[in-house]
């Protein structure tokens, strides 16, 4: 196959890409998130990464997870608060968030709008690991990580 039969156009409208389908976020029950979908943008062998947007919707967030990866995040639109390891940060649309290996992390949307992200990632990458209730309750030790993972973010 030639590089030109390789190249494609995808229009884009109201936050979806034409053919690109539209998937949960993660299976039920495996972590605890909300109200966020996935698409996947751009999944090439020969770059070794992967491109997906996500989606929260008004009070969505992510799971708190960590991993061995790296990623990097671009805020597409919305506005919320993103957990990077002790920190919180209010996040908004073209914020670039670079997400170091195991560090923890969760965005969360504001209750007024949806917000959706661009994150790139490796293709081949190890799985998130959840925080257990001894790792909670030291995060939870900071009055404003325990804000946000109280979906109180200041």
């Amino acid at each position: 196959m030639d590089d030109e039969s390789q190249a494609q156009v995808r229009a884009f409208d109201d936050f979806r890409w034409e053919g690109v389908p539209l998937h949960p976020y993660k299976e039920e029950g495996g972590a605890p998130f909300r109200a966020i979908t996935r698409q996947t943008l751009f999944n090439e062998p020969g770059f070794g990464c992967e491109l997906r947007y996500f989606e929260m919707a008004a009070g969505g967030h992510s799971s708190l997870e960590r991993h061995g990866h790296m990623h990097a995040v671009l805020i597409l639109r919305g506005e919320g608060h993103c957990l990077l390891g002790a920190e919180v940060r209010a996040v908004k649309q073209n914020d670039l968030v670079t997400i170091p290996p195991w560090v923890w992390h969760q965005f969360r949307a504001t209750a007024a709008a949806p917000m959706g992200f661009l994150c790139m990632v490796n293709q081949q990458r190890d799985r998130p690991v959840l925080p257990n209730a001894a790792e909670l309750a030291e995060m939870a030790r900071d009055p404003a990580v325990a804000a946000f993972l109280a979906g109180r973010p200041a």
